[in-house]
Formats: C-alpha cells, sequence, structure tokens
C-alpha cells in the first residue's frame, strides 16, 4: 500500500525549506524593526470563536472549516485564520491592562480551510499576519499598510497596487445595508443561493461573491463611500494623508469589500500586476475591526491588522524570477580513507561543528573520488583528505576548492586556522 500526501496539503522539500526559512526571517527583522512581537497561538480553538469573530455568513464559517468534537464532546475547529485567535489571546491575558498601548503583534504558522486546491492556495497553508490593538489613531492604519507592503518591496517585488477603501461606521454600514437590500430585492432570484440567503443577513457579502461576481447587478450596486458618515469620511482622508506622508501609492476601490464580517472603517488588500503570476493576483488583505473585542469578551478596543499568504508570496517570486541570496554553504568536507581515518573523521567533524563550523562527511564507505564529487556537489569551502599518512603526521593539507590552494596544517591548529 503507498501513502501520499493529503489532497490540498504539500511537503516542503530540503531545496524549497531555505526560501521558507529566509522569507520568514526577512519577515522577522522588519516586524522587530516595526516593534511588532511574537504570539503563538493553538491550531485549533472552540468553534464558537470563530462564528462569532470571523462571522456566520462568511464562506469560511459557512463552507470551510474543519470542524470535529473531542473525546468530552467539545466543538473545536483547525484555525482559519489568525486574527480571532490573536484577540482572543490578547482579550484572556488582559493585554489591554499593558503599559504599552497599542499592542502589536505578529505570527506566522499554518491555517486550515477545506476549498478548491489551485495554484498558491491550499488546504493546510501558513500565514503571515500583523494585529495592532488599542488604537484607533488613522496612523496606525497607514503604518499597518506600510508594513505589508514592505515585505513584498524588501525581497524584490514590484508591480504592486495597494488598493484601499473604507466600510464606514455602524451608521454608515446601516445605510448602505438597506440601500443594498433595494438595490438587490429585484434581482434576488437570478442570484446564488448564498446571495439570497445574505440579502437580509449581510447583504455586504453579496458583493464579494466569487460566483455572481460578473452579474450587471454587481457593477451598478451602491457604493459604500456615499454613505460614509462625517465622522467616517474625515477618518479616512486621514488614512490617505498618512500613506501619502509615507510614500505609498495607493488605489480607492469604492466596490473592495473583505471576507470576513468583522472589518469596520479602513479596508485594504495588495495586487500583484503584470504578467506571470494567473488570475488570482492578491498577495494579501486585512483591515480594522473595532468592536471585534467586544464580540469576543473583552473591552471596547479598536485594532487593525492584515495576512498573507506566505505560498503565494513564494509564488509571486518565482513568477517575477526572484532569486533570493539564500545561504546553504558547508564549511568543511572530511575525505576519510580507511577505519582509522574514519575514526578520526568522526572526532574532527564533532570538533568543528561544537566551534561553529559546518562540516560534513562520508558515511557510505565511498572511495575518495566520490566523497570529492559529494564535497563538490555541496559546495564546500574546505576539504581535507585523512589516511594514514595524515594520521601519522597528525597534520593534513586544507583546500580552499575555490581557488585549489593548499596548506598544510596541524590536527590541533585546525579550527583556529577555518575560523580565520
Amino acid at each position: 500500500m503507498s501513502f501520499k500526501v493529503p489532497k490540498g496539503t504539500q511537503d516542503i522539500l530540503p531545496g524549497q525549506t531555505e526560501k521558507w526559512q529566509y522569507v520568514e526571517g526577512v519577515i522577522r527583522d522588519l516586524c522587530d524593526k516595526y516593534r511588532y512581537n511574537e504570539l503563538r497561538t493553538p491550531m485549533f480553538e472552540s468553534t464558537e470563536l470563530f462564528q462569532r469573530g470571523v462571522g456566520d455568513t462568511t464562506d469560511i464559517v459557512q463552507k470551510e472549516m474543519y470542524t470535529f468534537e473531542d473525546r468530552a464532546g467539545r466543538s473545536l475547529t483547525l484555525r482559519p485564520e489568525g486574527t480571532a485567535s490573536a484577540v482572543r489571546a490578547y482579550v484572556e491575558h488582559k493585554m489591554f491592562g499593558q503599559a504599552d498601548q497599542p499592542v502589536k503583534l505578529y505570527y506566522t504558522g499554518p491555517m486550515f480551510r477545506y476549498e478548491r486546491q489551485q495554484a498558491g492556495r491550499y488546504r493546510q497553508f501558513v500565514q503571515f499576519g500583523v494585529e495592532a490593538i488599542g488604537s484607533a489613531d488613522p496612523a496606525i492604519d497607514a503604518e499597518v499598510m506600510a508594513l505589508a507592503m514592505n515585505v513584498y518591496t524588501s525581497l524584490g517585488l514590484k508591480d504592486l497596487k495597494l488598493v484601499i477603501n473604507s466600510l464606514g461606521d455602524k451608521e454608515t454600514r446601516e445605510g448602505h445595508r438597506q440601500a443594498l437590500i433595494e438595490h438587490f430585492q429585484p434581482v434576488i432570484g437570478e442570484l446564488c443561493g448564498d446571495c439570497q440567503s445574505r440579502l437580509e443577513k449581510n447583504p455586504l457579502r453579496i458583493l464579494d461573491c466569487k460566483v455572481d461576481h460578473k452579474h450587471p447587478a454587481m457593477a451598478t450596486a451602491p457604493a459604500l463611500t456615499n454613505y460614509l458618515t462625517e465622522e467616517s469620511s474625515a477618518y479616512f482622508t486621514k488614512v490617505k494623508e498618512y500613506l501619502d506622508v509615507l510614500d505609498v501609492p495607493y488605489e480607492v476601490d469604492p466596490n473592495l469589500v473583505r471576507g470576513l464580517d468583522y472589518y469596520n472603517h479602513t479596508a485594504f488588500e495588495i495586487m500583484i500586476t503584470g504578467d506571470g503570476f494567473g488570475s488570482i493576483t492578491t498577495l494579501c488583505g486585512g483591515g480594522r475591526y473595532n468592536g471585534l473585542v467586544e464580540d469576543i469578551g473583552g473591552p471596547a478596543m479598536p485594532g487593525i491588522g492584515f495576512a498573507m499568504s506566505i505560498e503565494r508570496l513564494l509564488l509571486a517570486l518565482d513568477a517575477k524570477n526572484i532569486e533570493l541570496e539564500l545561504e546553504n554553504h558547508l564549511d568543511i568536507y572530511v575525505v576519510t580513507m580507511g577505519e582509522s581515518a574514519k575514526l578520526k573523521a568522526v572526532e574532527l567533524v564533532n570538533q568543528f561543528r561544537q566551534n561553529g563550523i559546518s562540516a560534513d562527511m562520508d558515511y557510505l564507505e565511498r572511495k575518495m573520488k566520490a566523497q570529492m564529487k559529494t564535497a563538490d556537489r555541496q559546495e564546500a569551502k574546505f576539504v581535507i583528505v585523512l589516511g594514514d599518512a595524515e594520521l601519522e603526521e597528525q597534520a593534513v593539507n586544507v583546500k580552499e576548492m575555490a581557488t585549489g590552494n593548499q596548506q598544510k596544517v596541524a590536527f590541533s591548529e585546525l579550527v583556529t586556522y577555518l575560523k580565520k
């Protein structure tokens, strides 16, 4: 019987993991510069957390969650996104009481959604996200968007487009909600079942429908920006001013809505343009979620964040032919001839590693030529060949592979020599 990786998942093999490590290193470095601290949460949570936090009318909750009962009959769900878990941790550990506000967090880890697999989209995928909780300042909105853009540009990506919109406050949403109901009511029978069920519950979700997005009624739907209150409009203006100060270019799209119920005020997506990436161009999305902390049992604390798929980031790098400067070098390879030499090689290799020098040797009893080929293939900087003569002399020739230069070095001086 043969086994294969479950559908919608992938094995990330050596040769690829180095790219992941590099990208994750860039992300961690940027988060440190922006003063966002890492948060790690469980991979499964109470199902109700996502029902309340993400929203009953979303595709995620209705169709995509991996939900199960544990042995005590509790309903648990593999996390489909990171914000609800982050906010739950914020509330549970009373981070709202910390002296330094807003609380600025980031996370990276696997998420799970049961959806159709396609390029850059899996049922288990790795998401990086940030959350800034505790400030309603439009300047933090601009900072969050600038950080997201900075991840991509730091890795060499261009042809990026930041698209923003305002979803307004509660009063804005209510006025727009009534307008949407009146707009879609005459044609609701022509739309899919999901849209029909959302008409009264959350008509804004109709604008995010993947099935009916080309229906004429979508193009003529009332724009949310036409219903912004004076306060919401002023907030959005400030967000744009701060983006201008940060020299972050953007486009306003009145039809942009995010696929999660908790968003209000600022919403944004980062897209990649140009050839070579396929039809799905969105790399990242996020927005403000004032009210979510209260919904999850905490005090009235505003927040904003974003999430991006690492898989789609790597896909974009490949599509744009961007080579990462990966470091996977081998400092020294020890070639052995004979059992006594192998015993000494084990000792030396361990000594090298203990002193911060990457080292390897042969474990297949191969001839010297085959061992030298391995050293060359692994791009070893130095090679030493151990045999009876070297053991007797207690010294060995250290060969620098790039130049072919050799230097005889005593065993006792090898570490010092290599460290130079």
